[in-house]
């Protein structure tokens, strides 16, 4: 029997996009999963061709439906099941570190709040 549609949160998880199905609930509700641009419910149907976009560690994952499974499938299975349009992650020099304090060093002063500010590019007023 052939699938017409699939959840979304049942399609991620079975090709292996998220650990746990809760957690592919989780993603959706909390707006990190987009079917052909447009946020997604956890229950939405998805079908063969849609783009799937799922934001991890601050980029997104392009992928493009070519199959469609409602339960976990091996590897193998998975890289079959779309198309990855994922454009490729930028050079480690072009990442800005985000700056970290010390644990226990206290509430920045206001001078460092300053600095902190110019560096994340905020502008004062």
């Amino acid at each position: 029997m052939e699938l017409t549609s699939a959840r979304v949160d049942s399609w991620s998880w079975g090709v292996r996009l998220f650990k746990t199905r809760s957690m592919a609930t989780t993603a959706c509700r909390a707006g990190h999963v987009r079917v052909n641009g447009d946020k997604a419910k956890a229950a939405q149907a998805l079908h063969i061709g849609d783009e799937v976009r799922v934001r991890s560690d601050g980029f997104d994952r392009v992928l493009v439906v070519s199959r469609l499974v409602v339960k976990r499938v091996g590897a193998a299975v998975a890289a079959e099941c779309y198309v990855d349009n994922t454009p490729p992650p930028p050079p480690r020099e072009e990442v800005a570190l985000v700056p970290m304090r010390d644990r226990g060093a206290g509430r920045p002063t206001k001078r460092e709040r300053r600095e902190i500010d110019e560096l994340r590019g905020h502008v004062n007023e």
